[in-house]
């Protein structure tokens, strides 16, 4: 039998996982322009592509959760992602728009497995070795999707062919791919107990109250972190007069802000515990982004603005291990009621924006994280200790509570 890898393997196989997801839908995102004009879209139809996109992950649901119970996490993660590679050559040499439409919801569906497999597999290191890690493969989701502006960036200066940046990319995923597969861990989900019946079991797929309220927060953590990429830019030069230089910035603070509060993030969670982090976070987003909106100006704006960023960095990771803890089925399910936060999120803050002005449609955002904060007061929390500091070149032992890849017992 081989043996589990060490806890620095595993998560740098992890988070070269999070990573290929970031690579790839950041790639294919960033050439939406040439694939307007080479399939003569209007902005209409890119809407519609990418709602396509989240509608096949939201709509993945039923498939993952059993492709978890078949597969198990590390051979739908490999599965998936090889989908990915393929979408992405698809995409390269689409003929026309319904096949792109088909092509991009495929893309959804494979996203939505990768997406519960991979935090599967995080849950299942962080149980295994009874030390935090989710949050800093969050962050390399994020390191992902910066890598593909960057790649973008640098192609289209030499070349406008997509053909070429998306076989390139996907180069670079293999790598990524080759090197995530060998310290994946072997984590299935545990076989049905032997007296269920199918009334029983039945009852079993029902999801819980806890897994709603890990749902509901996921909901709208996702609406607040999604929202501020939609909005940001348009609130700071249409309600608070900032400069076209200016404005970007925008996005740019939150995204500083929250990727290096997810590398720091794991430790708070060792600290404090999940719970903790979560309510505190959500609240200082809330708090800051009303206090921005309240003040007005730039300034102001710009550090409401870091503290959602600050804020909302933890809130999805902390969820994710929470649902982990009640089996695929809870995982899929909150993973897609994510998604649909982020389809959501934007429509609802233009329908505000709509009704009355940007600055109401953002107070939406404040309302959401406020939401995530009383939801989290609800959630039975799992503990962590706080992680020892390893000898160097060696990893602490497993927790002898749980198998090395079995995932944590449902808190409460």
């Amino acid at each position: 039998m081989t043996p589990e890898p060490s806890f620095t393997r595993a998560k740098w196989s992890i988070a070269a996982l999070f990573c290929f997801l970031g690579l790839q839908y950041g790639t294919w995102v960033a050439r939406l322009p040439a694939l307007k004009t080479r399939l003569d879209l209007g902005a209409g139809e890119i809407g519609l592509l990418l709602m396509a996109c989240g509608a096949g992950a939201a709509a993945s649901f039923p498939l993952v959760t059993a492709l978890m119970r078949r597969l198990g996490s590390r051979r739908l993660s490999l599965a998936s992602a090889a989908c990915l590679i393929a979408v992405l050559a698809a995409l390269s040499v689409v003929p026309d728009y319904p096949l792109a439409l088909l092509v991009v919801a495929v893309d959804g569906v494979a996203v939505g497995c990768l997406n519960v497999a991979m935090n599967a597999q995080g849950a299942a290191l962080e149980s295994a070795h009874g030390r935090t890690a989710m949050s800093q493969l969050h962050a390399t989701f994020s390191g992902g999707l910066l890598a593909a502006a960057l790649i973008a960036s640098g192609v289209t200066a030499r070349t406008s062919s997509v053909t070429a940046h998306f076989a390139l990319a996907a180069a670079l995923l293999l790598l990524l791919l080759g090197a995530a597969r060998p310290g994946l861990l072997a984590h299935r989900e545990p076989a049905p107990a032997a007296g269920d019946g199918p009334a029983r079991a039945a009852r079993r797929r029902l999801p819980s109250g806890t897994t709603l309220l890990l749902g509901c927060a996921m909901a709208f953590g996702t609406i607040t972190e999604g929202a501020m990429n939609d909005w940001s830019t348009l609130y700071l030069k249409d309600e608070v007069g900032a400069s076209a230089a200016v404005a970007p910035l925008g996005i740019a603070v939150v995204s500083v802000m929250m990727l290096l509060a997810r590398l720091r993030a794991d430790r708070w969670r060792s600290r404090w515990g999940d719970g903790r982090v979560v309510r505190a976070g959500s609240a200082v987003a809330a708090g800051g982004l009303a206090v921005a909106l309240l003040t007005g100006g730039v300034v102001p704006t710009l550090l409401g603005f870091a503290c959602v960023g600050l804020g909302a960095a933890a809130i999805t990771p902390c969820v994710y291990v929470a649902a982990a803890g009640h089996g695929s089925g809870a995982l899929a399910l909150v993973a897609a009621m994510g998604t649909t936060g982020l389809l959501a999120g934007p429509a609802l803050i233009g329908f505000v924006a709509g009704a009355a002005n940007l600055t109401a449609g953002m107070a939406t955002v404040a309302v959401s994280a406020l939401i995530v904060t009383l939801t989290a007061l609800r959630i039975p929390w799992r503990t962590h200790a706080t992680d020892p500091e390893p000898t160097p070149g060696t990893d602490p032992e497993p927790d002898p509570g749980h198998l090395p890849g079995e995932a944590p017992a449902p808190a409460g």
